[in-house]
């Protein structure tokens, strides 16, 4: 989910950008800005690094469950409140203040900060200390890259950066627990994530969908920006033949979905790439008549639709035997 964190937010800022009349150019950096500050939060996930201090290298899933166990500790919390996300997103765009009231700005903003690291310390002590602190540092990294590389102002880096925070805790509500969205307040609005079967698999396999769903948006939406058409080659159909994974692996579930995930988009990765490799003289030619660019959008469609092939057919498989 963590790169659905991102491409959501970019297609959501993007399209809209460009739906009110935002250059192409503009509306793809107020996306890309967005979709950055949507992976904030999950700097959280820096604690789970001390998982592997008491981790058995016995297994690659020995290590991984380590991992994932120190990562629920404060994961979902702290960095994903609705609360936290205005006070982040305007100390961020602070960050993003030029001329001679940039110093003050960004000095407020960092104060801003620091009030929001002080209540996490508060409540959570040394652990909310690290958290708020790396979740700081990453949403002013990326608003100083936004200053230096953009031409977006202040209060147009607000709203995508609030676009971005708010977004976030959404797209976690299919997986594992869900966000702590109104902390540090005491108050809880989900109990548990959204069901999407009571069958493991079959909600493993419907979050899945979700996620891919979204980066189909992503790309149609950039496509739509930039005035391109998402071509799709017919090799994508080859993606059908993963429905026999199904005989050769075990059922994914949220808790064990590894050789599921990694496997199926093997499948779009190689259905991605060309068959066969450009010839240098080729590739200038195209780039002088379509632009490069349109290779990337056509191998990212292929590989798309090749995954969105296996998913079905390993889906219907499931369902029927």
């Amino acid at each position: 989910m963590m790169v659905g964190h991102s491409l959501l937010a970019f297609a959501l800022v993007a399209t809209v950008a460009r739906a009110l009349d935002a250059s192409p150019g503009r509306a793809l950096a107020a996306g890309a800005a967005a979709g950055a500050f949507a992976a904030v939060p999950d700097t959280d996930m820096v604690y789970a690094l001390t998982g592997f201090a008491g981790a058995e290298f016995d297994s690659v899933f020995s290590v991984t469950t380590a991992f994932w166990s120190a990562s629920t500790v404060v994961h979902r919390s702290v960095t994903h409140s609705l609360v936290v996300a205005p006070i982040a997103a305007l100390a961020f765009a602070l960050v993003v203040v030029r001329g001679r009231h940039a110093g003050t700005s960004i000095a407020v903003g960092f104060v801003l900060l620091g009030a929001l690291t002080v209540v996490a310390a508060a409540l959570h002590g040394l652990l909310g200390l690290v958290v708020l602190g790396a979740f700081s540092l990453a949403g002013v990294a990326v608003a100083a890259i936004v200053r230096e590389s953009s031409s977006l102002d202040a209060r147009t880096t607000f709203v995508v950066a609030l676009a971005g925070l708010a977004s976030h805790p959404f797209g976690d509500l299919f997986t594992g627990e869900p966000p702590a969205m109104l902390w540090p307040l005491d108050t809880t609005v989900f109990t548990s994530h959204v069901a999407l079967s009571a069958d493991p698999t079959l909600h493993l396999l419907g979050a899945f969908a979700v996620e891919l769903a979204v980066v189909w948006f992503a790309l149609l939406a950039f496509c739509w920006v930039t005035g391109r058409r998402p071509e799709v080659k017919s090799r994508a159909t080859a993606g059908l033949a993963y429905g026999g994974a199904f005989f050769l692996l075990p059922p994914p579930t949220l808790d064990v979905s590894y050789h599921f995930v990694f496997s199926i988009l093997a499948v779009g990765t190689v259905l991605a790439v060309p068959l066969a490799a450009p010839t240098r003289t080729q590739v200038a030619f195209d780039a002088l008549r379509r632009g490069v660019t349109d290779h990337g959008v056509r191998s990212v469609a292929t590989g798309l639709a090749a995954i969105t092939f296996a998913l079905v057919a390993y889906g219907g498989l499931y369902v029927l035997v």
